[in-house]
């Protein structure tokens, strides 16, 4: 049996999902459960849509396709730009996509005419964090050559922060979303239904009240699943921290010295380690590596355990001065960063075990 293990306690995802939607939608702000994070495991979808989520999302059409065969006719959107290659496929399968590319959204209206629907479209703006999206000064052309197309239907606009630049949201830089909704209604004449105020980093401005009047949808994972919120590095004090624990069996425990001996060249990864002459140290190894999870994205539950560093099977760690014994066979537990769980949800090598528990 493989002890290997991603535990979920899936009340916990309840709890959080539920805490972030009240507190949303005391704003008149709609929450997507975005589901890419873990690879749309259908049961935390479950937990997620228990938790009162008003529709889902995910990056990846495979995950959406996979949810509707499991019966789940919530509201979906695809949240990565849609492939040319797709666009059948996108139609069939999600109601709603992100949109930056008249040529794609163009081919998106064509699909959906010819199959007898009617595909709703974001329009993505750009609004300083460099990701997808429309410069401000090109939508207003762009959202009148959509509303000449008969296939699809302008929804609304939205933004991306803090994935690829960093940057944060504010009420200046949402804002811009809101006077471009004010300044399509005045000029073409379309009021526009939603407007997408990105992500987990916009929970700041929720709990503030600080999110600009008009702003009506967020887009959250990270914080729902983790309660943490990477971009301004943080933990949501409101929310929890532990609905995931990932499991390993330790499978050797060695005193060896902390350098190796001989002439260093370069790890499996191709990079030249390097290292800090601690002594001899106790080492516990783990069957778990960089093919299991992204390690720079997990950490030890018991804090004076100390990550050494890891090999595609085998994760190496310092317990000299863990004042528990640990033995070959004994279990070590690890949190996870967002990066750690998106990477161990996907791997086939990792079990998932899901809980009901009390929170």
């Amino acid at each position: 049996m493989d002890t290997t293990i991603l535990e979920v306690d899936l009340d916990k995802i309840i709890y959080n999902t539920s805490q972030v939607v009240a507190r949303c939608h005391r704003l008149g702000i709609s929450v997507l459960g975005v589901t890419k994070g873990f690879s749309a495991m259908h049961q935390i979808v479950s937990a997620m849509v228990e938790g009162g989520v008003d529709g889902l999302a995910d990056a990846r059409l495979e995950n959406i396709i996979e949810l509707r065969k499991r019966n789940f006719n919530q509201e979906i959107t695809l949240l990565r730009l849609p492939r040319l290659s797709n666009i059948e496929t996108i139609v069939q399968y999600a109601d709603i996509s992100i949109n930056s590319e008249m040529a794609v959204i163009q081919a998106l209206s064509e699909t959906a005419k010819r199959v007898g629907k009617k595909h709703n479209i974001i329009l993505m703006v750009d609004v300083g964090d460099l990701r997808e999206g429309l410069m401000i000064d090109q939508v207003l052309d762009a959202v009148i050559q959509i509303s000449s197309l008969s296939g699809v239907h302008l929804l609304g606009l939205g933004t991306n922060m803090g994935c690829f630049g960093g940057i944060l949201p504010s009420p200046e830089n949402l804002g811009v979303l809101v006077t471009l909704a004010n300044a399509i209604e005045k000029k073409i004449g379309i009021a526009l239904e939603v407007i997408s105020g990105g992500g987990t980093s916009s929970l700041s401005l929720v709990e503030k009240n600080n999110v600009p009047l008009g702003i009506n949808q967020l887009r959250i994972g990270e914080g729902i699943l983790l309660g943490t919120d990477t971009t301004h590095n943080r933990r949501i004090p409101w929310l929890l921290q532990d609905a995931f624990l990932l499991r390993a069996e330790v499978i050797e425990v060695k005193c060896k010295p902390s350098v190796p001996t001989g002439d260093i060249g370069r790890d499996a990864f191709g990079n030249i380690p390097q290292f800090i002459d601690k002594g001899v140290r106790n080492r516990a190894i783990l069957a778990l590596g960089k093919q299991d999870v992204d390690v720079e994205g997990i950490f030890p539950v018991e804090k004076s355990i100390k990550i050494i560093g890891a090999s595609s099977d085998h994760l190496i760690l310092d317990i000299t001065e863990c004042e528990k014994e640990i033995k070959v066979g004994d279990d070590v537990e690890f949190s996870l960063s967002y990066s750690g769980l998106l990477s161990v949800s996907d791997s086939s090598y990792v079990t998932k075990k899901f809980k009901r528990g009390i929170v």
